[in-house]
């Protein structure tokens, strides 16, 4: 009998368990249902940049009266004033983005030529993307947008003439170039210089870093005397010197693999068929 009214004392017990445990579960679902859910609201920052346009307008842009002269614009553009208004002009006729269009409210957006300079503002500068807003009044968001779809616009409306390698027409002008500076044969400058990369991850400064330098990455790019870019080669640890960056570039395969245009001329009543790229002391002969 002891045994039995054991059994079912612990049945008794497993049975309050189980409905005290449904009971707690109901009234917390209550409190929870009852519990009012917060709602986000975004907050919105009134920037006038009919101002910002205003005043980048009277800047750099409003024809002989403007404030800073060309050579304040090419310096704080890296680019001449004629190039940069080619780019908006292409931008802004080929990508809806840069086309200046009015919101719900009837008001007017932000005009390709305010859009366009917050992208080269960060890309010339290499500052974060809210540093624009104080004199351009665009958000940090807006910023960004502008400098993705920049850089994708400029791929897209000028990559197949500019971003491309050498023809033989191109050859043949880049050593009448050099001869005309004193360098016949040479189709350019071979250079690498090192980026600066903050975020770089710990377990990586070691691969990117020089002694106690900070982490940086190496960039490799081939330039003509009329600063048209030829070639760059990205990516590379910092802890490599040109000539190990050379090493890994794909700067001479074609060379290598028999595609590269022929070249022929003449030095002291020598004939030769390379060329050469004008260099510092670090690169082989």
């Amino acid at each position: 009998m002891s045994s039995s009214s054991s059994d079912e004392n612990d049945e008794i017990e497993e049975r309050l368990d189980d409905i005290i445990e449904d009971f707690i579960d109901e009234i917390y679902d209550d409190i929870v249902e009852a519990e009012p859910i917060p709602q986000r609201t975004r907050s919105y920052t009134e920037r006038h940049r009919e101002g910002g346009q205003h005043q980048l307008s009277n800047d750099y842009f409003n024809d002989d009266h403007s404030i800073y002269s060309i050579q304040t614009f090419r310096r704080r553009f890296r680019m001449n004033k004629g190039l940069f208004i080619r780019i908006v002009d292409g931008l802004e006729q080929f990508f809806p983005f840069f086309q200046q269009r009015k919101d719900a409210m009837g008001r007017w957006g932000l005009p390709a030529l305010q859009k366009c300079t917050a992208a080269i503002r960060l890309l010339a500068y290499g500052n974060s993307a809210d540093t624009v807003d104080e004199y351009l009044r665009l958000g940090e968001s807006t910023a960004l947008s502008c400098l993705h779809h920049f850089t994708d616009g400029i791929i897209q409306l000028f990559g197949d003439e500019y971003l491309r390698r050498p023809t033989a027409e191109d050859l043949q002008r880049l050593l009448d170039m050099g001869e005309k500076q004193g360098f016949p044969g040479m189709v350019g400058s071979i250079d690498c210089m090192h980026w600066e990369w903050k975020n770089c991850p710990t377990a990586w400064k070691g691969q990117y870093a020089r002694g106690h330098g900070k982490p940086t990455i190496v960039l490799e790019a081939v330039a003509s005397q009329d600063l048209w870019i030829w070639h760059a080669f990205f990516g590379l640890p910092g802890t490599l010197n040109d000539l190990n960056v050379l090493d890994r570039s794909p700067l001479f395969d074609d060379l290598l693999e028999g595609r590269a245009p022929r070249v022929r001329y003449m030095v002291n009543n020598h004939m030769y068929k390379l060329a050469y790229y004008l260099t510092d002391g670090i690169y082989p002969k």
